[in-house]
């Protein structure tokens, strides 16, 4: 088999049905090009990854990376790129939405010479958004695009699209300093690389989803905001750390309530309260940062067990300081709010430190 010139990455979770159908569009798309699918599955629970290596089994043009204990559509984009050799890179849903058909003429964009990405864009004339699955999320899409257009000025009229092709050598030039959380890899690679990218576009028409269900829900909503805060730094902000401080704030907001809660129920001692208010907050920072800041490292089961044992552990320290500080406060001016305030905020680095170090390790 010639080596392939164009790889395709498909980063897939929960996609099993449109497994071989999509292998079969992109044989009957490609004719004339030597071209590979590289699906990238997280583990998905359907089998996807099963699927996917029963067909490469047979066709040498098809691989699977199966990835276990991680999770995220950016870090499958990437690995999955990496993984290639292929002087040019597609990256394509895999729920059969993104027109594989005009991968030919995005390749052709690429061989010219007079670009080095070419995005496909549903808001250009040619293109169409039809297929997403309701209003709202067509609504959220063109708002997300206004945004990204005058915050960070990137050339792109479709910066939430999933489907780009690129040239290998300059996604190489900047992969390590993409962030592998999030979903919008396409944004990422965009204002990382900065004006020496030349972006050209494809217009193409979003189809419908005829198997699974969509993967949109808020917590997308807010990797996307973080992304473009982290941007906004010059990357010196990683978008982990912006999700850790909402979390954060949740947890302290969560923290006071449960302290002016204990002590209007009769709670004597602002000491006992204190402890209360920091045991409950500490559940829900970890729940949540387990659900959002650590999504693509999400713990389970006995593991997740395991990990709330250690976050509790190496936090107690960070616990000591909060209560000590907080009623130190207290004894000086009895405002519960400062003190309880100033111990929360006092714990919060040392809990992020602890968290990315010992509890969601990268494995």
């Amino acid at each position: 088999m010639a080596a392939a010139e164009l790889s395709i990455v498909l980063p897939t979770f929960k996609e099993r049905d449109n497994v071989a159908e999509l292998v079969r569009r992109l044989d009957a798309a490609l004719v004339g090009v030597a071209w590979e699918a590289v699906f990238v599955d997280d583990d998905s629970p359907d089998g996807t990854w099963q699927t996917a290596k029963a067909i490469a089994a047979a066709d040498p043009r098809v691989r699977c990376l199966r990835r276990v204990g991680r999770r995220g559509l950016a870090g499958a984009c990437i690995e999955g790129i990496l993984s290639s050799s292929a002087p040019y890179v597609a990256v394509m849903d895999a729920d059969l939405q993104h027109d594989e058909r005009v991968l030919t003429a995005m390749l052709e964009k690429l061989r010219s010479g007079t670009c080095d990405l070419v995005a496909a864009t549903r808001y250009v004339e040619g293109g169409s958004a039809e297929g997403l699955s309701n209003k709202t999320r067509g609504t959220l899409s063109r708002l997300a695009t206004q945004i990204t257009a005058k915050v960070l000025e990137v050339p792109l009229s479709d910066p939430m699209s999933g489907f780009f092709m690129l040239r290998r050598d300059s996604f190489d030039a900047i992969a390590p300093r993409l962030s592998p959380a999030g979903f919008k890899i396409l944004l990422d690679i965009v204002a990382t690389a900065g004006p020496s990218l030349r972006v050209a576009e494809q217009s193409f028409v979003f189809g419908k989803r005829e198997q699974g269900e969509s993967k949109f829900n808020i917590q997308i909503g807010l990797e996307f905001i973080g992304l473009l805060f982290a941007k906004l730094t010059g990357d010196v902000v990683e978008p982990r750390f912006i999700f850790f401080i909402l979390v954060g704030a949740i947890g302290l907001a969560v923290h006071l309530a449960v302290l002016r809660t204990s002590l209007a129920a009769g709670v004597e001692e602002f000491r006992t309260a204190q402890i209360i208010a920091t045991i409950v907050a500490l559940t829900s920072n970890f729940v949540l940062n387990n659900e959002i800041t650590y999504r693509d490292r999400r713990l389970k089961g006995f593991s997740m067990l395991r990990g709330f044992i250690v976050f509790c552990l190496f936090c107690s320290i960070g616990a000591l300081t909060n209560v000590g500080i907080a009623s130190w406060l207290y004894s000086e001016d009895p405002m519960w709010w400062v003190a309880g305030a100033a111990g929360a905020v006092m714990g919060a680095f040392w809990n992020y430190a602890i968290s990315s170090l010992f509890v969601w390790r990268t494995r």
